[in-house]
């Protein structure tokens, strides 16, 4: 990947972090961008015009601030539709603009 994708929302991030396979605790960092940054085209040029998700890219790196656990953790059930969602994408071959 080119970029660096981030958000200024604090639930879109701990959703991100719960969904990505890993085998760690999901992880939100609060961070600074260093350099230039744009909309993210994934998410607001494809389902969210005018960037309501607050979703940035950045090829510079991002100074983390601190770490935050406050987010809206997902039920399980919830959790396990979004897995499911993903992977529904990935056998549909969704293309990620980079």
């Amino acid at each position: 990947m080119n970029h660096v994708y981030f958000t200024a929302r604090l639930d879109g991030a701990g959703l991100a972090a719960e969904i990505i396979p890993g085998d760690g605790p999901p992880r939100v960092y609060e961070v600074e961008p260093t350099g230039a940054f744009e909309d993210d085209p994934n998410v607001t040029d494809k389902k969210f015009p005018g960037n309501p998700t607050r979703s940035f890219r950045t090829a510079a790196p991002l100074r983390i601030v601190a770490e935050r656990d406050d987010w809206t953790r997902l039920t399980p059930e919830a959790l396990a539709t979004w897995r499911r969602r993903l992977t529904e994408m990935r056998d549909e071959n969704a293309e990620i603009i980079n």
